[in-house]
């Protein structure tokens, strides 16, 4: 299973506005707009793709804005991704304490269970967000939202998973997915995906007694992994089924070709597949300006375009 997966591909929420929710990742963390899709299971809601110039598994954060949808607000708790990390340069962490006073957004100083400086606050759905300080990030950062390369966000750091038993999830991530134990400290493993670089990294932290976690709004639906083609996606969907698991067919995502399934402490996991990517249906430079409509959505455009909320972008 060597080399099947190379990195995170994206982290999904099921969130609340979306008007708030593109200010927040756009105007404030200063995230691109790849991709203003729709939901392929209830396209009446959208889908907001962030993330770096083209994309970049590994950079990824996702969107369904539920708000009138009679969703309920999650509950979060054990067997869910609790935290969401982007990565920004050591130097940078003040310039992101003083954006963040001035949007009015709190946040504390607390730094990362593996001694890294880090900031953690809430989007405006209650998601957990984190901006780790790290200068092993090599990626290049997204400028075009006006903030400058030496303090931008460099894409996803980290995902963190509040889970019963970390040594079950850890044992999955290892056989299936490319990972290996890195880093460990009291009620906190480190994972590192097909390598230790931000973008491949995954926390295990030990739940007590937490109840079990409700998605809803406000919650992460699920973390994807990036696997290099359909070859290794349908070695890993075939290692699953041999293990007794439950997945999903392979399924057409339009930007990539995904397959799911619950580790052993209930989180969902998604493999997406690194290709076709973001270009294949608008150019570079205009990627997440158009409404982009699965093919067999685009005769009902009318009707989708009427329901969902405008937003301003």
């Amino acid at each position: 299973m060597d080399g099947n997966i190379r990195s995170l591909h994206h982290v999904t929420a099921t969130v609340n506005e979306a008007q708030p929710d593109l200010d927040f990742y756009v105007g404030l963390l200063g995230q691109r707009l790849v991709k203003k899709t729709v939901n392929f299971d209830n396209p009446g809601v959208y889908h907001f793709y962030y993330g770096d110039e083209r994309g970049t598994p590994g950079t990824i954060m996702t969107t369904f804005p539920y708000a009138g949808k009679n969703v309920r607000q999650g509950v979060k708790g054990s067997g869910q991704i609790t935290v969401t990390s982007f990565s920004a340069p050591v130097a940078s962490l003040p310039f992101w304490r003083q954006c963040l006073s001035a949007h009015g957004v709190a946040f504390i100083d607390e730094g990362t269970a593996f001694g890294e400086g880090a900031i953690s606050f809430d989007d405006p759905s209650g998601l957990g967000i984190r901006i780790v300080g790290t200068d092993a990030d090599a990626r290049a950062p997204w400028t075009g939202a006006g903030i400058p390369a030496d303090k931008a966000i460099r894409g996803i750091h980290s995902v963190s998973l509040l889970v019963r038993d970390p040594a079950k999830t850890a044992g999955l991530v290892g056989a299936l997915l490319d990972g290996a134990v890195i880093n460990e400290t009291a009620g906190a493993t480190r994972l590192g995906i097909n390598g230790h670089a931000p973008g491949q990294l995954v926390e295990l932290l030990q739940a007590t007694d937490e109840a079990l976690g409700i998605n809803g709004l406000g919650t992460v639906h699920h973390v994807a992994f990036a696997a290099a083609d359909d070859t290794a996606q349908l070695a890993i969907r075939n290692e699953v089924i041999a293990r007794g698991m439950h997945v999903t067919p392979v399924l057409d995502r339009q930007y990539f070709h995904s397959i799911y399934f619950r580790e052993p402490n209930g989180v969902l996991f998604e493999v997406a597949t690194l290709p076709p990517g973001f270009t294949v249906d608008e150019p570079l430079g205009s990627l997440g300006r158009a409404l982009k409509l699965p093919p067999a959505e685009e005769a009902r455009r009318a009707q989708i375009e009427a329901i969902l909320p405008a937003v301003n972008y």
